[in-house]
């Protein structure tokens, strides 16, 4: 989601640089300099499980096998 503002700047979410630079910051303290790849990378492969299923289902859930 991409909003533009008045002045021709654009930013994510309504947040502008200065934000999306402290939440960094506090995400680089928060999980250390090691782990942000391994997270951003686990949230990315989720995020696109998500859209895969979203236009691609591949069955109904009322249909499911139980197991």
């Amino acid at each position: 989601m991409l909003v533009m503002h008045s002045q021709g700047e654009s930013s994510m979410f309504g947040l502008g640089w200065l934000e999306v630079g402290l939440i960094g910051l506090a995400a680089i303290l928060v999980f250390g300099p090691k782990k942000l790849p391994e997270l951003g990378s686990s949230f990315g492969k989720t995020l696109r499980g998500f859209k895969e299923e979203l236009h691609d289902p591949e069955e109904p859930l009322d249909e499911q096998d139980p197991k």
